[in-house]
């Protein structure tokens, strides 16, 4: 793509949006691969959870705050959500903000400062953006960084309030790099996933953006990342209160555990800031999401990351070594 057909597309995505196209800032292709390069220790990271959605988010949190070692975790946003357990995306946000602090209080980590509410409401057609905490605290933590040194979001739910950050701060873009848990594989006949399907206009919006984007695509991918309760029993009880407590979770996600197993998606994605060889991806066209459920592509539109296959054992062992170890 020329740099006059990449600065239409933004002239007419950003009249979309209702914001300036000359606010804009443009990143280049090489800019961009620069950014999806491996990323190095102790990064800056933000995660971004709809932590009462499931079980695994509360996995995917821990997993977060026992690894120091890779990156600093500055932030957690409580994201929106609505299912059998929670009527409206709202209730959802303000569940999941609940159990984030739930996590943090198991783990002696103090909320203040640190756990922000997100949206109550998925992203208008019209592209309206919303603020909440989340997103101010998002933009301002992101405006302090440079190409050079990103800021790694790591949404694992709708991904609202990483598009209303940018709705409202074009410019951190540039300064961002967005691993998303969410949609279904490439080739996978729809992409009606749950986090995808509840906010197709927010993950269009950054698909749409340009921003540096790397995907864990569910069914055909991370649906590999299963475990079961006797090896959840082994490896949890008995070891501290936060095992304690992940167990209980898995264990009362189902009655029937006979022949049953659990896929927990939502680590794999940190997982992909610790070691990014246990979840390889490939550089591909970005798509866009069909009102339809279904992916389109096209070829002359930028480069992102998908990754294609996760190890689940190495990141299983790391996982359950960390915890093991927290007193």
């Amino acid at each position: 793509m020329n740099r006059n057909s990449f600065l239409s597309i933004a002239v007419f995505l950003f009249s979309i949006f209702g914001v300036n196209a000359q606010d804009y800032v443009e990143i280049t292709e090489i800019q961009r691969l620069k950014l999806l390069e491996k990323p190095a220790n102790g990064v800056s990271v933000v995660l971004d959870t709809d932590t009462y959605n499931e079980i695994d988010d509360q996995f995917a949190l821990v997993y977060a705050l026992l690894s120091k070692e890779s990156f600093d975790l500055e932030a957690v946003y409580a994201a929106p959500f609505s299912n059998s357990r929670a009527d409206e995306p709202g209730q959802g946000m303000e569940l999941s903000y609940e159990e984030i602090l739930r996590i943090l209080d198991k783990m002696d980590i103090d909320p203040q400062g640190f756990a922000f509410k997100g949206s109550v409401n998925y992203l208008s057609k019209d592209l309206k953006p919303e603020s909440s905490a989340a997103t101010t605290d998002l933009i301002q933590r992101a405006m302090k960084h440079t190409p050079d040194n990103p800021l790694y979001v790591v949404p694992v739910g709708a991904i609202t309030n990483i598009a209303n950050a940018i709705l409202l701060k074009p410019e951190i873009t540039q300064n961002i790099v967005v691993i998303w848990l969410g949609g279904h594989a490439h080739d996978w006949p729809d992409t009606e996933e749950f986090n995808m399907r509840q906010d197709k206009a927010a993950a269009n919006v950054i698909l749409d953006s340009g921003v540096p984007f790397v995907q864990y695509p569910c069914m055909g991918v991370v649906s590999s990342f299963y475990t079961t309760v006797p090896e959840m029993e082994k490896n949890l009880k008995g070891f501290n209160e936060t095992s304690e407590y992940l167990l209980e979770i898995f264990k009362e996600y189902r009655e029937d555990h006979f022949g049953w197993s659990k896929v927990l998606w939502d680590m794999t994605a940190v997982a992909y800031l610790i070691n990014r060889d246990w979840t390889p991806s490939q550089l591909v066209h970005v798509p866009r999401v069909s009102e339809f459920g279904t992916y389109s592509f096209d070829n002359n539109r930028h480069l992102m990351r998908v990754v294609y296959h996760i190890n689940r054992d190495r990141i299983m062992r790391d996982f359950f070594t960390k915890l093991q170890k927290l007193e």
